[in-house]
């Protein structure tokens, strides 16, 4: 963060001094975990469902902290933020923080200003800040755009996920003055979420990655996703840069919806950035020939499954508008490293057993490119495939036909084993079976012990493992077991669990 002091904080948030130095300066980071504080930083104190910011203060002050962001008095200087008015407190901040009187949300807010405080004091330097959205590929999009910006300059980008109205001002708050770009992933569990995070940072380049099925059920269709997902073009300023998915009709639509300059990327022969001459090695990883309005290239990337060419497109046209040039982004996008864990993470045990951990989370557009993955990377090896799948949440009313779907679709990609977990996912296991999968093809499990002590009695050196779920499916889990035998998933179910 750039250096404030407290009394310059105070007035940014509305906020009043409680027993500190109106003069002192916050000179490390901001901070809602004590013990990531540095010397010189700021204290954020979030009160929850089990445990409540404000009493961890005087810790936090002894562990280095010079101040903190407060609800009320506490026992330590602080800023007081005042509550939010009747109608003020965003819902989505209520709900992170669990508390019950919106004091939560009252230092939420308080950090959202500070953060737009601090964004547009950069913005009027050298600081470009570059939004992510879209139904699937956030993460690892945002990934991949900042190994492309880091080498033009000092980048910040969140770790893993971190992209709602904690980790949205938290990450903006690591820029500081030698950040030249801040590399940001906006989500949306409904109308409004998205232009909510934009005006925290506000975007000059912005990116809608797809429109898929992710959360329809809070938002009823794909159309109103898009609604939500295009606030983020809306957002951007004349001089900005709008990167959209041509082949997607909903992304490509948004493009009357900017007044920002469109850059259209994807395989079509239409978009300004696109994908020619596509192939997969035996590891599902793509080659393929970059195609710029400056250049072409050649691309192989080091990353698993076909759906990270859009991916890497978007991320593609994000570095060039910012001053890289295609051999030089061709040759970045080929050395890529995997950032977030549990996004198509390859691991090959000593036995020869490969898992495909994706179990971060799934809806069916990542569900479908996973299998893919998976399909490509046995269909020519002849090595068995598994598909270790559980429920995929917030789907509505569409949920049973989506979960069908995935059944049939494992079944039509010819994958060897499907192993379905816990009775809401038990419609793709009727999807598998009605599609043509009999005996022990397809297998419906309770939970994940029993997923884990088939898996552990059933594999055989050379299988490949997808694993994948929505998060609250915790299928993390099964891929752990499967990776440390030493796992407490490993055992068998004397100790019951929570699937």
């Amino acid at each position: 963060m750039i250096v404030l002091s407290l009394a310059e904080i105070a007035d940014v948030v509305g906020g009043r001094l409680h027993r500190a130095d109106p003069g002192a300066q916050v000179t490390g980071s901001v901070e809602f975990d004590t013990r990531k504080l540095t010397p010189g930083g700021l204290f954020v104190a979030l009160p929850g469902e089990k445990v409540d910011g404000h009493d961890f203060a005087a810790q936090a002050v002894a562990a280095g902290a010079l101040a903190v962001l407060a609800a009320r008095e506490v026992d330590a200087p602080a800023i007081v933020v005042p509550p939010l008015a009747a109608g003020e407190a965003h819902e989505r901040s209520v709900a992170l923080t669990g508390d019950k009187d919106g004091s939560g949300a009252a230092v939420l807010a308080a950090l959202a200003k500070l953060a737009r405080h601090v964004v547009q004091r950069l913005a009027e330097g050298n600081l470009t800040v570059v939004g992510v959205t879209g139904s699937s590929g956030k993460t690892s999009t945002k990934d991949v755009i900042a190994q492309l910006l880091e080498p033009l300059g000092p980048t910040v980008a969140p770790p893993g996920s971190f992209n709602n109205e904690l980790g949205h001002p938290w990450t903006a708050l690591r820029a500081d003055a030698e950040t030249r770009h801040l590399v940001l992933e906006l989500s949306a569990r409904g109308p409004g979420h998205i232009a909510h995070l934009a005006e925290i940072a506000p975007p000059k380049i912005g990116v809608v990655l797809n429109v898929g099925s992710a959360h329809v059920g809070e938002f009823g269709s794909r159309e109103g996703i898009a609604k939500t997902k295009g606030e983020l073009v809306e957002a951007l300023p004349a001089d900005g840069v709008a990167v959209l998915n041509l082949d997607d009709p909903l992304v490509a639509a948004m493009a009357s919806r900017t007044k920002a300059r469109v850059v259209f990327v994807g395989e079509s022969a239409s978009a300004q950035v696109r994908a020619a001459d596509i192939t997969l090695d035996d590891e599902a990883r793509a080659s393929f020939r970059l195609v710029t309005p400056a250049g072409e290239a050649s691309v192989k990337l080091p990353l698993h499954g076909e759906h990270h060419v859009g991916n890497a497109l978007s991320a593609a046209a994000v570095a060039l508008e910012l001053g890289a040039t295609p051999a030089e982004i061709a040759a970045r996008l080929s050395q890529l490293e995997r950032r977030s864990a549990r996004r198509m993470e390859v691991v090959t045990r000593p036995d020869g057993v490969t898992i495909l951990n994706d179990s971060f989370n799934a809806n069916p557009e990542s569900m479908r490119a996973g299998l893919k993955a998976l399909a490509a990377m046995t269909r020519e090896s002849g090595r068995r495939s598994w598909a270790v799948l559980g429920v995929m949440g917030e789907l509505g009313a569409d949920a049973v036909t989506a979960h069908d779907e995935i059944g049939r679709l494992v079944v039509r990609l010819n994958i060897a084993k499907l192993v379905v977990i816990g009775p809401g996912a038990a419609a793709m296991h009727q999807g598998a079976c009605q599609e043509g999968s009999w005996g022990e093809e397809a297998t419906l499990v309770p939970d994940v012990e029993a997923a884990v002590a088939l898996l552990h009695d059933q594999l055989r050196p050379g299988d490949v493992v997808l694993v994948k779920a929505s998060k609250a499916a915790g299928l993390w889990r099964v891929a752990e077991a499967l990776l440390d035998p030493g796992s407490p998933h490993s055992t068998e179910r004397s100790n019951g669990g929570d699937a």
